[in-house]
């Protein structure tokens, strides 16, 4: 880890502790131009981390102070999302894959900051889920499967076919039109799936809300609320 965290872009945690990881895309060419938006001090955004191409991850704000990475948005009812977790940024356009070994430095990561802040699957995120309709990043080319495979994300399995928005709700997305909700649920657990809600999205959802209920983010156990 780099000593040196050069993005000026944090300030203090506001009480909370770390509940979450959120991952993203930095929607960019490449990694320099990330990094200097980042570090930009007139940007005013930052993230904790940044995964490059190559797979060097850099940090670039202390894990103890608050990046500027996630914005409006909410997850299991919890807003200021920014206060309650770990930003990582990994170097992406958006309309490219992820390459192995960028995904590899990105499973050893997650599989670290978890380790160090007590943190389950469930906490594992994109930044599409806590705000729907806003974001879509990762995006559908990230592969959350390797990281569900590697036990550090929820994998979606077959459950009851009961309502979807109660599923939705009981799994963290917060309010939003239905459609919009539905969107950021399939961009993550079912990329494929297109037109209206179907019964394979309502039991994915509630396999998804069953183990959410089972593993509940720390938060859950009762944090200070703002």
């Amino acid at each position: 880890m780099s000593a040196a965290y050069p993005s000026p872009n944090h300030g203090d945690r506001r009480g909370h502790s770390v509940e979450l990881i959120v991952l993203h895309y930095t929607a960019m060419q490449d990694g320099p131009s990330a990094r200097d938006r980042l570090c930009d001090p007139d940007a005013e955004v930052s993230a904790h981390w940044l995964v490059h191409e190559d797979g060097s991850p850099e940090a670039l704000v202390p894990e103890d102070r608050r990046a500027w990475h996630a914005g409006a948005g909410s997850w299991q009812g919890r807003e200021d999302v920014n206060s309650r977790s770990i930003g990582i940024e990994i170097v992406n356009p958006g309309d490219h894959p992820f390459p192995m070994v960028q995904m590899d430095a990105v499973v050893t990561l997650v599989r670290e900051i978890a380790a160090r802040h007590g943190l389950g699957p469930a906490a594992v995120i994109g930044h599409s889920d806590m705000a729907p309709g806003r974001k879509s990043d990762p995006g559908p080319r990230f592969d959350w499967g390797r990281l569900a495979r590697e036990g550090l994300a929820l994998a979606a399995g077959q459950g009851e076919d009961r309502p979807l928005c109660d599923s939705l709700d009981a799994i963290g997305y917060p309010a939003a039109d239905p459609d919009t909700r539905l969107a950021a649920f399939r961009l993550r657990f079912r990329s494929w799936g297109r037109g209206p809600e179907t019964e394979a999205d309502r039991r994915a959802a509630a396999s998804l809300a069953k183990q959410q209920d089972a593993a509940a983010v720390p938060a859950a156990r009762g944090s200070g609320s703002e």
